[in-house]
């Protein structure tokens, strides 16, 4: 079941590709806020990097579930 909403295509890819690429740029994201704030560049508030950090988890939960889904067919 969750394996066929891993393998759906969206613009000719299966969408647990898109959830890869999607879950690597709010990884770079988060960090890149929580960098700029270190070194005193507040062009991003800091109240966004425990934002950011709690949707790349959530989406990386989800692409590990598709993931898994594929390996384990479930």
């Amino acid at each position: 079941m969750i394996h066929n909403i891993a393998f759906a295509q969206f613009l000719g890819q299966p969408l647990v590709m898109y959830g890869g690429l999607f879950t690597f740029l709010l990884l770079l994201f988060t960090a890149t806020v929580g960098l700029l704030n270190f070194k005193g560049i507040l062009i991003i508030p800091f109240k966004w990097h425990p934002r950011l950090a709690i949707t790349t988890i959530i989406v990386a939960i989800i692409h590990a579930l598709f993931g898994l889904s594929i390996l384990f067919n479930f």
